[in-house]
């Protein structure tokens, strides 16, 4: 039987065709299906920067389950559940990533670290710990630790947190000597709190050597002293304060006017604290000036000169209580004197708003000096000068 070549002539053509064909529904195909996620995901987006969580979470979860093996469109679900508060939710989607066996080492990662997340934001705190710590040694491995970091100065676990600090360090991530003065610091008051002067004592002398320059150690030692009656080595700590961080000797001026009234040193606390004003005047200096300043024309031209270089409620306030000290009549019924009472009254309310701290980082306003801010809980935010002082 002969075999006819115009046959195969015919045939390569014909199956190029056929293939064609069959490659181009192919392609469309496959293209249908890639473009049918990113569709509604976009929608979710839109949503989601147009501020409507609600419809943005209703977009993505269509999405997951058009697609339930694409790992983006669960993290971008459980991260929106997560900013939402519903933090349960958030733990379902992360959980079910990390339960999936086909997921990629990246992204199981990934998925551990925002599971960690979810029990942080939940407040979840020995899970949230378990979970960064399971992250030790891949690619989250610092921001883990900067988490666990954070956990544990919410939970007042300061050996913990003095440990990863120095582990921080330990793998380039910053010098943390500052914070781990403080967490030394805070183990002291505990200690002086339980009635343990000797682990006091040793947890301040660390603070000192994590960081020689920092201002809380000398302010806790003074203090500390000056409640014991050892005001010599009191005046020694605020001295080396005042030597070696001015600014905040302020907190302690005060005091240190009346560890020096108890050593019969007052002419040189004078002369300290004189000098001290000239470099970086405020009330609390001219305070504890005026306490150890036994002339009481000098005391109020003191007070009038600051209320002119600094015109401030609390200065004035001040002043208007020199008067009455000066003129000896605090019970006067005359109307002057009633005058001058309703006006102290008056000065009095509307500095105390002023006669605040308040934090660089978030703004939260106090009474009392924090050395770590209640707010941001950011520390050494607050500079030691209160508002009126920036006026």
């Amino acid at each position: 039987m002969d075999f006819d070549l115009q046959w195969l002539l015919w045939s390569v053509p014909l199956a190029f065709a056929l293939g064609w064909v069959a490659s181009r529904w192919d392609f469309r195909q496959w293209r249908r299906d890639v473009t049918e996620t990113p569709k509604v995901y976009y929608k979710g987006l839109n949503f989601l920067l147009n501020e409507q969580h609600d419809k943005a979470i209703d977009a993505f979860i269509e999405a997951v389950q058009q697609d339930p093996d694409t790992s983006d469109l669960h993290f971008a679900l459980g991260n929106l559940f997560r900013r939402r508060g519903e933090h349960e939710r958030a733990v379902r989607v992360h959980e079910y990533l990390l339960n999936r066996a086909d997921l990629p080492k990246a992204e199981r990662e990934r998925a551990r670290h925002e599971l960690a997340q979810d029990f942080m934001k939940a407040g979840l705190l020995d899970r949230a710990e378990a979970a960064y710590q399971a992250l030790a040694g891949t690619a989250f491995d610092t921001e883990s630790r900067l988490a666990l970091l954070s956990l544990h100065e919410r939970s007042r676990a300061w050996q913990a947190a003095i440990g990863v600090a120095r582990e921080l360090e330990q793998r380039g991530a910053g010098s943390f000597a500052s914070r781990i003065s403080h967490f030394f610091c805070e183990l002291a008051v505990e200690a002086d709190a339980a009635h343990q002067p000797d682990d006091a004592e040793a947890h301040l002398r660390d603070a000192r050597a994590a960081a020689p320059q920092a201002p809380r150690p000398l302010v806790l030692t003074g203090q500390r002293a000056a409640a014991a009656g050892e005001h010599e080595r009191a005046l020694r700590a605020w001295g080396a304060l005042l030597s070696a961080q001015s600014a905040w000797f302020n907190l302690v001026a005060h005091e240190y006017a009346a560890s020096a009234e108890a050593l019969g040193r007052a002419p040189a606390a004078l002369e300290q604290l004189a000098g001290a004003y000239r470099q970086n005047a405020s009330l609390e200096l001219l305070d504890a000036i005026t306490r150890l300043d036994p002339d009481p024309a000098s005391r109020r031209a003191r007070l009038i000169e600051h209320l002119r270089q600094h015109p401030t409620l609390a200065a004035a306030l001040a002043l208007l209580a020199s008067a009455r000290d000066a003129d000896r009549e605090p019970e006067s019924p005359s109307s002057d004197a009633a005058a001058i009472q309703a006006l102290r009254v008056a000065l009095r309310r509307a500095a105390r708003p002023l006669h605040r701290y308040r934090c660089a980082a978030c703004g939260f306003e106090a009474e009392h000096y924090f050395w770590q801010c209640p707010g941001c809980l950011g520390w050494d935010t607050y500079p030691p000068r209160r508002l009126e002082d920036f006026r």
